[in-house]
């Protein structure tokens, strides 16, 4: 994903509000916020927290892997899917980025990094992550730049 947006979709900071002398978490902060998640491979449920579970648009803070990438954008689900089925048969690491579609029409846009472990044994292993969410939306249209343009 390469996009960006217009300034004034969202609240921002002044360039002089940002200090280098910040931790990294606070900087982080200032840009998005993050939460982690995890998933069971002997059960396939995965365990979000209560705000990824809120911009992924579920009820639950547990759900199946086809529950959380309903929302995703439509050209990006396969890829999704296919990323985390690879992930669940070989040990290893992986990001994505995609947009969550909103009920408003507006896009949000998500960034994720994981690895699974233990997948030793047949039907067992786990998945680890975290997803990160940027202080900012897209319109659906008409307002946003991207590198084709």
């Amino acid at each position: 994903m390469f996009k960006i947006a217009r300034a004034g979709l969202s609240q921002s900071h002044s360039a002089s509000s940002y200090s280098l002398g910040e931790s990294g978490q606070e900087l982080l902060s200032q840009f998005c916020f993050s939460e982690g998640w995890s998933g069971d491979l002997s059960n396939g449920l995965f365990r979000l927290g209560e705000s990824a579970a809120a911009m992924h648009g579920l009820q639950q803070t547990e759900c199946g892997l086809l529950n959380l990438v309903r929302c995703y954008d439509s050209a990006d689900r396969n890829h999704v899917l296919a990323l985390f089925e690879q992930a669940a048969t070989t040990a290893s690491s992986f990001c994505f980025s995609t947009t969550i579609i909103l009920a408003s029409g507006q896009k949000q846009p998500v960034f994720c990094i994981g690895e699974s472990t233990g997948l030793e044994q047949r039907y067992s292993g786990a998945l680890l992550g975290v997803f990160f969410f940027p202080r900012f939306q897209l319109e659906a249209k008409g307002r946003v730049l991207n590198h084709h343009q």
